[in-house]
Order: C-alpha cells, then sequence, then structure tokens
C-alpha cells in the first residue's frame, strides 16, 4: 500500500513513511492509492470477532509489509486490553431503530483513545526499528490532546507538545492533558480558539528546516494512521446489527471530520453505508455545506460541546479530493482559495454527488441541553454533549427504509462535561474510580499567544531537554 498527497507534489510513501511523516511537505493530507475493498463474504467471516481481531483484520491492507500480522496483532490486542468494557466500544439501544456506540471506555473517556492508544505502539515499534526519535507537535480542541498524551508518556523515543485554546475546554478536558507531570510531555494554552492552534501546527510542519531538525510527527487526524485506526469501531458496530446484509446509517458529532471521514472510509471499503449524518453545533460550517453548499467560515464561538468549535476542519480535504476526481491539483487550488478568502467553492456537481450519502444538522446550546434532559428523562441514559448532538442529528435524518438503524458515535463520557450534564439532568455524573482525584492533582501548562517563533522556541527547548 502506498499514500499519496491530497495536493498532489508530496513524493509517494508506504505507511511507516505516512506515520512519521503526518502533513505532506506539499501541505497536503495522505490517502490510500487506491482503497482496499472486502467482499460480503468476507465481511460475514468478520462477524463475532473480538474487537482487537477485528482492527487488525481490518488495518492490513493499510499497513502493508511494513508491520508482519503478529506485530499488527499483539499492538491491537495490547492497545485495547485496558478499556474499561470487555466489548471495548459497546453498543446501547436508546430507540427502536437508534443505538449509541460508546467510544469512551479508554483511559482518557473519550473517543480519541480508540486510535491513539494503538498509535504510540506504531509509533514505539518504527522508531525502535529505525533508531531515531521524533517530537510530536498536537492541536486539540478537548479530547485528542490528553489521549495523545496518555498514548505517549514516559516514551524515550517521544518528546510531544500539545496546543489547547486557553480557557476553552472544559476543566476535565484540560487536567487530563496538564496533570500529566511526565518529562517528555508539554502542555501549551493558547490564546486563542482551536483553529489558531491546528494552524500553528500546519504552520510548524510546514516550516522544512524547523520539521526537520525537531524530526516533527503529528498525531492529529491529519496523521493517516489516525484515520485508519477509527475505521474498525464502525465495521465492529454495523456487523453487529447484520451487515453486509443489512445497511446501516451513522450519526456523527463532526469538528475536525476525521470521525466521520473514518466511516465513510468503512464505505469505501465495502461495508453498506446508507447515509452519514453530519451533527454540529452553533459552529455550523459542516452543516451548511452538507445543506447549501456554503463553507465560509465564520468566528469560532464557544459553546457546551467544545471538540465541535472549529471551522476549519482538516479532514475535509480528504473527502474533496475524492469528490475533485483525486485531483491534486484541483484540490490544492480550492484549499488554498479557502484560506485566502474564508469560502470554499465546492463545484455544484460535486457537491450533490455527497449529499446522496452526507446529511447536515445544527444544535444549538439550548438544544443540546433539552436533547441531553430528553434522552435521560425518556430512557436513563447520560449523554454528554456532543454525543446529544449525535442523537438529535439521528432522529432529524431517521432512514426511509425502517430495516436501517442507525449508529450514533458517542464520542465522550458524561463526566467529562459534567456542568453540562448536570445543568440538563440534575445529576452530576461522577468521574470513574482511577480518576477520582483529579481535581487535587498538579497542574503544569504555559500559556502563550499564537506567535510561531514564540511556539517553535518551545517546542525546540522541549525536545533538546529531553533529546
Amino acid at each position: 500500500m502506498r499514500y499519496i498527497s491530497t495536493r498532489g507534489l508530496a513524493a509517494p510513501r508506504d505507511f511507516e513513511g505516512v506515520l512519521l511523516a503526518g502533513l505532506a511537505e506539499d501541505g497536503g493530507l495522505f490517502m490510500p492509492e487506491s482503497w482496499p475493498s472486502f467482499s460480503a463474504t468476507e465481511w460475514r467471516a468478520m462477524r463475532g470477532l473480538p474487537y482487537h481481531e477485528l482492527a487488525a483484520r481490518l488495518l492490513t491492507p493499510f499497513v502493508g509489509t511494513c508491520l508482519t500480522p503478529a506485530e499488527l496483532g499483539g499492538m491491537t490486542q495490547a492497545a485495547y486490553a485496558s478499556f474499561g468494557h470487555p466489548a471495548v466500544a459497546p453498543l446501547v439501544q436508546i430507540a427502536p431503530r437508534t443505538f449509541s456506540l460508546e467510544l469512551f471506555h479508554g483511559p482518557t473517556l473519550a473517543f480519541k483513545d480508540m486510535a491513539m492508544q494503538l498509535l504510540g505502539r506504531l509509533f514505539d515499534h518504527v522508531l525502535k526499528k529505525r533508531g531515531e526519535r521524533i517530537t510530536i507537535v498536537g492541536a486539540t480542541s478537548g479530547d485528542t490532546g490528553s489521549a495523545a498524551i496518555e498514548a505517549c508518556r514516559d516514551r524515550e523515543a517521544i518528546s510531544i507538545v500539545i496546543l489547547h485554546p486557553h480557557n476553552r475546554t472544559s476543566a476535565v478536558q484540560r487536567r487530563q492533558m496538564t496533570t500529566v507531570l511526565s518529562g517528555n510531555v508539554a502542555n501549551l494554552a493558547v490564546e486563542g480558539d482551536f483553529d489558531n492552534c491546528q494552524d500553528l501546527v500546519k504552520a510548524m510542519f510546514n516550516d522544512a528546516p524547523f520539521r526537520s531538525e525537531m524530526q516533527l510527527a503529528a498525531v492529529n487526524s491529519i496523521n493517516w494512521a489516525r484515520v485508519a485506526a477509527q475505521i474498525p469501531y464502525y465495521a465492529y458496530a454495523a456487523l453487529a446489527l447484520g451487515a453486509p446484509d443489512r445497511p446501516v446509517a451513522f450519526s456523527v458529532p463532526t469538528g475536525n471530520f476525521g470521525n466521520v471521514l473514518a466511516a465513510w472510509a468503512a464505505r469505501q471499503m465495502g461495508l453498506p453505508v446508507e447515509r452519514l449524518i453530519v451533527g454540529a453545533n452553533r459552529n455550523d460550517i459542516l452543516a451548511r455545506w452538507v445543506t447549501a453548499n456554503d463553507m465560509t467560515a465564520r468566528p469560532v464561538e464557544p459553546s457546551l460541546s467544545p471538540s465541535m468549535d472549529i471551522q476549519v476542519s482538516s479532514n475535509f480535504e480528504r473527502l474533496l479530493f475524492e469528490l475533485l476526481g483525486r485531483d491534486g491539483t484541483a484540490t490544492r487550488t480550492t484549499m488554498e482559495r479557502f484560506r485566502a478568502e474564508g469560502r470554499m467553492p465546492v463545484p455544484d456537481a460535486a457537491w450533490r454527488e455527497a449529499t446522496k450519502l452526507f446529511h447536515g444538522f445544527t444544535l444549538d446550546d439550548a438544544g443540546t441541553l433539552a436533547e441531553i434532559n430528553r434522552l435521560w428523562t425518556t430512557t436513563g441514559y447520560l449523554a454528554d454533549p456532543h454525543t446529544a448532538v449525535g442523537t438529535a442529528a439521528a432522529r432529524a435524518h431517521m432512514p426511509a427504509d425502517p430495516a436501517v438503524p442507525v449508529v450514533v458515535a458517542a464520542t465522550a463520557h458524561p463526566a467529562k462535561f459534567p456542568d453540562a450534564v448536570e445543568q440538563a439532568t440534575g445529576q452530576r455524573p461522577p468521574l470513574p474510580a482511577r480518576m477520582a482525584d483529579l481535581y487535587e492533582r498538579e497542574e503544569r501548562y504555559t500559556v502563550l499567544k499564537p506567535d510561531l517563533g514564540e511556539i517553535e522556541g518551545f517546542v525546540r527547548a522541549h525536545a533538546r531537554r529531553n533529546g
């Protein structure tokens, strides 16, 4: 398996190269040169596999010859062994045709653990084989950072610096990052929003001398390995509900587009996905694009679902690349115009083709609280604000065929957003026992302005201390 850049100018790479590179040198994102596909017979044979075995099976074609089956299988088994539920990603029925796919049973209580616990092991394996070390820089709107830190803490060949928007995450999200005092971990609180953080990370990768000096690597979903590692849980849910002999729909609360892109990728591999529902909060650029072909960036507004407080969704570039017939030049031109003008001109024909599969939905904070309350009072199910956006989106876009179930990606444990959940239900969800003392732990982080030179200086100093 080889990987090519969405912007057409970077040299193709194998899986190892993509894992360590993250962002392509031309500013694009790596994509598989061709999509692996499984037959209906092959999908049926995967029914009932334990999660770690299914993950290894589905990731094998993406990894190619970079890992042996035994190496990959050992990594997936180790990655999910510590999850707090034996099913790893259990399905919970919350309505006659609606299921919650709980992706928050990992060490940091969010769906990012599903990929990150595997990514840390992949990095370790490749770096040991090559005798190299890397500096990981990542931007987080709340959950990626803690999952990345948990996966990379205390690893000898990795220094990690995570940028988060100052005062724009929940207290639990922040503390899960800033109370990790391992020497190879550093947290930066950037005075701005998530888009500022993400732009700074991309700028560091586009600064070729700095990138080479620091041996930069990415854990954001700009790294293809992150997206690939999220594909298995969509297959796991679909197979449990009767796929490939029964189509399914997925409703995904969406910020950076990586999670819903993984569901789309599962469809590319032959999984019968009838529709993909994109749930958004007041920062609704993706929902506006799906419903009206309007991808106009607006100022980011803080909300009760901070992981979706995004206006520049990096992973949309991967879908755009496919919609434009894998034309790297057209993708590059479109993305450059978006960055310059704040508006993305997706051709009408490409947009209409996308709307055959994608459906958009927007929910404000008041609606989010109402949905959390509705779920609690009618089903006894306690949902975090992001998951509530997903359940409301599912009800708004239920497939016409009564045989098609909708799976909602439950992306975070309600205890990560206790204030919102308590406001909606009167119930304050407790943290699991292993995190009960989170508010008593010492925090360590640095507040900086969104200045590239200052940020790069911090990253350089941190990497050299740990080199």
